[in-house]
Formats: C-alpha cells, structure tokens, sequence
C-alpha cells in the first residue's frame, strides 16, 4: 500500500538539546492545528522548527514581542480594574473634579508605546541583518528552484554532470544538513517561476518566498537536523494549487556528498535487448506517432540520453525518488514503485494526467481530451502493455544504493524526531 503513516529507516541523529526541543513544542502543536484538507501520506508542518538557524532567530524575536504584549495586558488590565473600583460613584459623592489635562500622563501613554516600537524595530533590524544575508563562506550547495504550474524542479548549478548539464531533479530537494567545524551548513536557494506567481514554503528549514516570473529570489535554508520534511506551494496559482507539493531531504554531511557525487557521475542505464525497460526506453524517445502518442522526451529530462528537455520536471531519478504528481502520492521508501498500489498510481498517472491532477498540462495516452492554455487537445493512444513497458523503464532510473537519500533520513513526522519526542 502506499503509505499512511510510514516508519522509515535511518538515523536520527542531530537532534537539538532537550531545551530547545521543549521551546519547539508549542509551535509543533501550532503547526498540526494548520493542516487542512490533509490527505493519507501527508507529513508534519512545523511553524518554529527550532533545527533551522531562521527559525530560531524568529523565535527569540517572538519571546520578546510576546513578553511585551503579556505586560502591557497586564498593565492595562490592572489599571482598568483599579480605574473602576477606585472610582465607583457609591464611593465618590462628589461631582468630579474638571481640569484639562494632565501633562504627566500624556508623556506616559505616547511615550511608552514610542519605546516599544523602537525596541521591536530595532531587534527587527537585527534579526534582518541576522538570517537575510547571503553569508557564502557557509553555503554547502546552491539550488535553483523552478516553481511551474503544478510541479517543482530543483537544480544544482554549481554541479555539473559527467553526462552533460547541471545535475537536477523533480519534486524532491536534497540539501545538507548540520555545521561544518562548528560553522552551519546553509543552502543558497535561487527561486524562480516559469508562469504565474508561486511561493515556496519548506517551514522546517527556513522562511518562505515568492516565486515571481521575470525575476529572482535568492536566500538561503538550513536545518540542523536530518530528516524528509514537506514543502509546499503557499500562494493560490490555479486548479491544482494544493497538489504543487515537494519534498525536503536533508541529509547529513557525510551522506549529501555521497548522493551529489553518484547523481554527477549517473548516467541512465541501458536497458536490456528484448525487456520492458528497452520497449519503455523506445515509447519514452519516440512516443508513437501512428496513434499521436506525444514522446515523453518532448518534455522531459533524463541525464545521460537524448531525452533533454526543460518543459517538465526531470526524471533522471525517478526510480530513487518515492513521490508522483508532484506529491499527491508517495510510495513506501522499501519497496518503492514495486509496490503494488504504488505502481497502478504511476499507470494511472501515465495513462491520463489530466484526469487524476486538474490543470495538468501532460498529454494524456488513453485517447481521451485534454486542456492547454484553455484550449482542447485530443491525447494520444498507448495500449496497458506499453503504458506498462514505459513504466518499467521509469522505475529503472536509479542511483545507486548508497546515495539513495530516501534511505538516509526519517520523516519528520516520526515520534522518534519530533520535537519533545522520544530520544
């Protein structure tokens, strides 16, 4: 079955002290209290993960608002009620005193308000000056980040592959985790949007930003902690807004540089003469133009063959990687798209897109019609078996073992690494 609630393998290591873990509490139980509309496999939100540097530089911010706001009640609560009760009109017969004004209290009530402004201001400024910055002496990887209506793709541009082209990959963002000799480990994020605005929000590693075409967001992302987190599209950009969703892989130091390393020297394999895989890999290249079936290499991109395109997301790991559709489905992290729910969703997907993803631009492969830009477009035919034959090639792609990051982290929502959970 694909997952419901999944128990992965992995470490958990680079949990944050027990104190810090406490303050996390409060905005873990915030963060479930968000969740709308949650489906099946979806993951924990975290509002104030205390693992990120950002977030924490927002927490103590907060502590300070959040103390002044808590005194001010008090103090005018305590001066209402003394207000009333002092100057009940059973104790004081007398007609009340007129005057016209007191110059004394006039300074408190502008003048406190004046302070507080200007210590929030200034610890604002601060706490800017603290997480805004692009500090590159501590960047461990740059990614560019591609938001496209309904889908993610996630480049590494200062990593080239053997085969040719940066090494990239769709949905599913893999960055460093923890610090380096005691300095952190952050990730420089380039966010870019290929159609309409969008917002990138990952809160267990840092702030979210709007993704606006013609332009460029750069900043950057860290967690101390190792571990699969969810991201998702924060701002409404169309039919399926909700299922633009992707995954956070942070891994530790030791494992990102195993998985950067085999995705540079991967190359897509061969497939065997005569077996599915080599069928897919000819459907996949060519599509087949006697019943209109579109080639999926017209949009896709698998590092290390022909297929080079830029329109959709990239394939190259689709074997290694445990979502579909953006995230509407996952796969269990063991068995992967053997699984057998876990494979009818990819057929599924494959066949007709547009009918289980609304706003869907990939072409459908039942025959059936679908939308582009507002206009109809009639799909191509691939019978269950080649549909199938494509698949199988899919689920070839693969890295090797040892850099599958799947393998490498647990899922936040894990009680092991929740905050306040167990050890």
């Amino acid at each position: 079955m694909l997952n419901t609630k999944r128990t992965c393998r992995g470490r958990s290591g680079g949990l944050p002290p027990r104190g810090v873990q406490r303050m996390s509490a409060a905005a873990v139980l915030l963060g479930l209290s968000l969740l709308t509309g949650c489906q099946p496999h979806q993951q924990t939100l975290t509002i104030g993960d205390q693992a990120s540097r950002y977030n924490t530089a927002m927490w103590e911010l907060s502590i300070v608002a959040i103390a002044l706001s808590i005194i001010i009640f008090l103090g005018v609560s305590a001066l209402l009620f003394y207000t009333v009760f002092r100057f009940r009109e059973e104790n004081n017969k007398k007609e009340a005193e007129q005057f016209h004004g007191n110059d004394k209290l006039e300074v408190v009530l502008v003048g406190f308000p004046v302070i507080i402004v200007l210590l929030l201001s200034v610890l604002s400024v601060r706490t800017m000056a603290q997480t805004t910055p692009v500090e590159e002496k501590q960047v461990g990887t740059s990614i560019t980040a591609l938001a496209k209506q309904f889908w993610w793709n996630f480049t590494y541009t200062d990593n080239e592959s053997a085969a040719g082209g940066p090494v990239a990959n769709g949905n599913e963002m893999v960055m460093p985790a923890g610090s380096n000799a005691g300095v952190p480990i952050d990730t420089k994020l380039t966010l870019q949007a290929a159609d309409v605005v969008h917002e990138f929000w990952a809160p267990n590693i840092g702030p979210q930003r709007q993704a606006i075409p013609g332009s460029e967001k750069v900043w950057t992302v860290h967690t101390d902690r190792p571990a699969i987190y969810q991201g998702n599209c924060n701002y409404l950009c169309g039919a399926s807004h909700a299922n633009m969703r992707f995954k956070v892989i942070a891994l530790a130091p030791a494992d990102y540089e195993a998985f950067i390393s085999a995705a540079q020297n991967y190359t897509a394999p061969t497939p065997a003469p005569g077996s599915a895989e080599e069928r897919g890999y000819n459907l996949f290249m060519n599509g087949k133009p006697e019943t209109a079936a579109v080639a999926c290499a017209a949009c896709h991109r698998v590092q290390g063959t022909p297929a080079n395109s830029p329109v959709g997301p990239d394939l190259s790991f689709f074997g290694t990687r445990r979502t579909l559709g953006a995230g509407m489905w996952e796969a269990p992290v063991q068995q992967g798209w053997d699984d057998p729910q876990a494979n009818e969703h990819l057929l599924a997907w494959i066949k007709h897109s547009p009918k289980v993803k609304p706003g869907s631009l990939m072409p459908t492969y039942d025959g059936s019609e679908y939308q582009v830009n507002g206009q109809k477009q009639k799909g191509g035919v691939l019978t269950d078996q080649e549909i199938a034959d494509v698949a199988a090639y899919l689920k070839s792609l693969k890295l090797p073992e040892e850099a599958n990051y799947w393998q490498k982290a647990q899922v936040f929502s894990e009680p092991a690494i929740l905050p306040g959970g167990q050890q």
